[in-house]
C-alpha cells in the first residue's frame, strides 16, 4: 500500500508540475517575450527583466523551483515499474534527480544573478555595462545552454525514455500507447535539445514545448491509475 501512495504522489506532482509550467510559461511569454528573449544580449534582456518588477521576479523564482517535481516523479515511476525493469528504472530515477538539480541551476539564475546584473546595468557606466554584458553572456552559456538546457533536458528525456520503454514491457500494467508516447516525447526532447547547436531542429523543439506538458499530464494520470500486480500465494 505504501508503494501505491508513492506512485500516486509522483503522478500528482507530474500533473501539477505540467500545469504550473504552462502557467509560468504563459506569463513569461506575455511579459518577457519568453523564450525568444533568451537569444538577446544584455542591453535588450536586462532592462526587460527589471521591467517585469517584483511579480516577474517571483514568477521566475517559482519557475526555478518547479524542476523539483522530477524527484517525486522519478521515485513514483521507479516504484510503478521496478518489477519489470529494476535496473533501468533505478537509472531513470537518478536521471530525474540530475534533471531537477541542473534545471534549477539554469532557471534560478534569472531571479538571482541576472536580477542583480540588471540592477547594476541600469545605473552603470559604459565600462560597467560592457563588463556586465560579458558576465551575462558567460552565465547564459554555462548555466543556461550547457547546464540547464542541454544537461537538464538530456536528463529528463532519458528519464522519459527509460520509463516509456519499461511501460512497453508485457507485465508493466500500463497501456502500450502511453509507453510509445513516452518514447516519442523522449526522442523529440533529445533532438530538440540541440537547438543551440543548429537551427535545423528548431521545429522539433517548438513542437516539444507543447508535447512535453501533454506527456507529463498523461504520465501523471497513468501513475495515478496504476495498480500493482497482486501476487497470489500458492498453497504448499
Amino acid at each position: 500500500m505504501r508503494n501505491v501512495t508513492i506512485v500516486r504522489v509522483g503522478g500528482a506532482f507530474l500533473i501539477g508540475g505540467a500545469l504550473a509550467f504552462m502557467g509560468v510559461f504563459a506569463f513569461l511569454a506575455a511579459r518577457f517575450n519568453y523564450p525568444q528573449v533568451l537569444d538577446g544580449n544584455a542591453a535588450q534582456v536586462l532592462p526587460s527583466l527589471l521591467a517585469t518588477g517584483a511579480t516577474g521576479r517571483a514568477v521566475w523564482a517559482i519557475y526555478g523551483f518547479l524542476p523539483l517535481i522530477w524527484i517525486p516523479a522519478g521515485v513514483g515511476a521507479f516504484h510503478a515499474l521496478r518489477d519489470v525493469r529494476t535496473g533501468s528504472m533505478r537509472v531513470a530515477m537518478l536521471f530525474a534527480l540530475v534533471a531537477a538539480v541542473t534545471m534549477m541551476l539554469g532557471l534560478l539564475r534569472w531571479p538571482s544573478i541576472h536580477w542583480t546584473l540588471a540592477q547594476a546595468y541600469a545605473v552603470g557606466s559604459e565600462a560597467d555595462r560592457a563588463a556586465i554584458a560579458t558576465t551575462f553572456a558567460g552565465l547564459n552559456s554555462f548555466l543556461g545552454n550547457y547546464i540547464g538546457e542541454f544537461l537538464g533536458e538530456l536528463s529528463f528525456s532519458l528519464f522519459f525514455l527509460l520509463s516509456g520503454l519499461a511501460m512497453l514491457s508485457r507485465d508493466s500494467r500500463f497501456p502500450r500507447w502511453v509507453g510509445f508516447l513516452g518514447v516519442f516525447t523522449a526522442v523529440a526532447g533529445l533532438v530538440g535539445m540541440f537547438r543551440n547547436v543548429t537551427g535545423i531542429v528548431d521545429p522539433v523543439a517548438a513542437v516539444n514545448n507543447y508535447l512535453l506538458p501533454l506527456w507529463m499530464i498523461i504520465f501523471g494520470v497513468s501513475l495515478l491509475r496504476h495498480s500493482p500486480a497482486i501476487l497470489v500465494r500458492q498453497p504448499i
